[in-house]
């Protein structure tokens, strides 16, 4: 990869004390990839960017994407070892200009990214196993945990989640993978079945710092694996039997509620609004593929106390337009979803092929963070590769959230305190022309003009 590696810095010499300004730039033309830039002296502007560090909200976990095991197989058998290493690398640490990866997602058993269906206690038609003799991590060992474990050792404070797609089908009303829904009589088994995932897991090196309940619990896709959880349900395995399990075993893994879209926030609302199951719980997921990102905020504001992350969100070739995409992902995941509360941020496949894939059912023309040529190793890194780079190179694990103020059409941002003391701020120009804009903050004023459609990264 031919990139960028330095930093064009400018001297902000508007005040004695000002810090010089590091400035990344992408733009929809492809131009500037998270390239070196230059600010310029105050001039008339379109807006002001005013920053309030002392205004502090939530504490950032990171920024990343899922390990599916499509991922995992495309990255460990589609490239050489040397191949593989500097991806891992380029991903998971900042390291000549790698973009830092600090959080990601796992399945427990399949997805549609997987190269087949399974669960980790499949049993044959009719035959039930509630005591779990047939549990088993095996077909996470192959590819999963391989790959979990590179990223951890790069990175050894990446933090880890996992979600199930569905329970294993002699759980489920339908004996199947597919669709159904989970049995009542097995509550208590799949509350089981979560807490060994998380010990073995444990067990092999990978900790799991959190987990949901179900993957998008209203949805039954009618070709992989899923299942559907009313909010009731939910609050009644994890008030009644994955709460207390997790408790009395003394395992310190978060509970987080909902991991579907923005569309319904009464679906998180009414499963905490169950008092038993709601004090297991420390936080909502979301995914965007429909309804409005200020959700989050919607059930924040009734439960405050919970951490707000975002969990899902996947690039693909119904938006390839990088005029149209690369705002669009900037503008609700990077900057929407961290201003309405979210500690951390996730895209769905870390990598997938040129084909889209491997899947098996559901999504066929999703695209990775990167993209794979298994048969050369070859990585073409995407929209969303850059759009998340432009926070997850700067902003690091333990920064906080801070206030940035000041309005104009297309523009939108976002400011964070690193814990070393940087700042860093994000703009994105959703608007069909060039914005100019101002940014002031203690010490600090400066100007900058971006491009229709560009994204820009500001770190003193």
């Amino acid at each position: 990869m031919k990139q960028l590696l330095w930093a064009v810095t400018a001297a902000c010499a508007f005040g004695a004390n000002a810090e010089p300004v590091r400035t990344f730039l992408t733009t929809a033309d492809q131009q500037h990839l998270l390239s070196p830039s230059a600010v310029t002296a105050p001039a008339r502007a379109d807006a002001v960017i005013r920053i309030h560090p002392k205004r502090q909200h939530q504490r950032i976990a990171g920024f990343g994407a899922a390990i599916t095991e499509g991922s995992a197989w495309l990255i460990r058998h589609g490239m050489s070892e040397p191949q593989r290493d500097a991806l891992m690398r380029e991903l998971f640490t900042r390291e000549n200009g790698g973009v830092g990866f600090e959080l990601t997602r796992l399945t427990i058993g399949a997805s549609d990214f997987s190269r087949r269906h399974y669960s980790l206690d499949d049993m044959p038609p009719g035959q039930t196993d509630p005591e779990l003799k047939h549990f088993s991590l095996d077909p996470e060992r192959a590819d999963v945990i391989p790959a979990a474990k590179q990223a951890l050792a790069l990175n050894p404070q990446l933090q880890v989640m996992a979600s199930p797609w569905s329970a294993p089908g002699w759980m489920k009303t339908t004996d199947s993978l597919v669709q159904g829904q989970l049995k009542p009589e097995f509550y208590g088994a799949f509350a089981n079945y979560m807490v060994r995932y998380v010990e073995a897991m444990k067990a092999e090196g990978v900790p799991i710092f959190a987990l949901t309940l179900q993957n998008e619990p209203h949805f039954e896709p009618p070709d992989y694996p899923g299942m559907r959880v009313p909010p009731a349900t939910r609050a009644a395995v994890v008030g009644q039997h994955l709460g207390p399990l997790l408790k009395a075993k003394g395992l310190t893994t978060q509970l987080l509620e909902w991991d579907h879209n923005w569309d319904e926030p009464w679906s998180p609302l009414a499963m905490l609004s169950d008092a038993t199951a709601r004090k297991y719980v420390s936080g909502v997921a979301w995914h965007c593929y429909a309804g409005d990102v200020s959700a989050q905020s919607q059930v924040a504001q009734h439960f405050p106390e919970l951490d707000v992350w975002f969990t899902e969100c996947s690039g693909g070739e119904w938006k390839p337009q990088w005029a149209e995409t690369l705002p669009w992902i900037t503008r609700n995941l990077i900057i929407g979803s961290t201003r309405h509360g979210a500690r951390g941020v996730l895209m769905w496949n870390l990598a997938l092929d040129p084909a889209y894939g491997p899947h098996l059912g559901g999504c066929k023309d999703c695209r990775g963070v990167v993209t794979i040529d298994p048969k050369t190793g070859q990585v073409t890194r995407n929209i969303e590769y850059y759009a998340f780079g432009h926070a997850s190179r700067f902003v690091h694990q333990g920064a906080r959230r801070v206030d940035s103020t000041g309005e104009a059409k297309g523009l939108d941002h976002v400011a964070f305190t690193n814990p070393d003391g940087s700042t860093v701020l994000i703009v994105s120009n959703s608007g069909k022309q060039a914005r100019r804009f101002t940014v002031q903050a203690p010490g600090q004023r400066f100007g900058y003009e971006l491009p229709s459609s560009g994204v820009v990264t500001f770190t003193w």
